[in-house]
């Protein structure tokens, strides 16, 4: 089962090292982590996604829970959250099909950040599928470069 757990740690050096480290030494493959400073400067928003069962999750957030640098870490999949992930994609374009690109990244509420002659890059943000069907959309016309993310959540309420 696919969990997303969120940590709130010291800003510090080497907290990111640590925390990484202890996963690996579980044997867990991290699928997705994003960090990032909060609302205070001092602290920083670790999001991770992971695949494992209830259980062994628990345990690892009676760990993570243990660490000195750890604020509070939580298993957001168990409670209601809102959850996001930003995407950059270039696409090759010609005259001949632009509008067409142009078209379909305003279907998805997506915007153009950078217009070349033989490409556009657009930025999107949603859920995993959006950004999914996103780029099955895209495929066709050719995808020169994509970077996602991963992604962040936040508990609802």
């Amino acid at each position: 089962m696919e969990h997303i757990i969120t940590v709130l740690v010291e800003n510090k050096f080497g907290v990111l090292a640590q925390i990484a480290g202890m996963f690996s030494g579980r044997g867990f493959n991290i699928d997705s982590l994003a960090v990032g400073e909060t609302q205070d400067p001092t602290v920083s928003r670790m999001t991770i996604v992971v695949h494992g069962d209830d259980k062994v999750v628990a345990q690892i957030l009676k760990q993570l829970n243990k660490l000195v640098y750890v604020i509070k870490a939580e298993d957001l999949t168990a409670i209601k959250f809102v959850e996001r992930e930003l995407m950059l994609i270039k696409v090759e374009t010609t005259a001949k099909n632009r509008r067409e690109v142009l078209e379909i990244a305003d279907i998805f509420r997506s915007k153009i950040v950078d217009a070349q002659h033989g490409s556009l890059t657009i930025e999107a943000s949603g859920n995993g599928d959006k950004l999914a069907a996103l780029v099955d959309l895209l495929r066709v016309y050719g995808i020169k470069e994509l970077v996602r993310t991963g992604r962040i959540g936040l508990a609802r309420g």
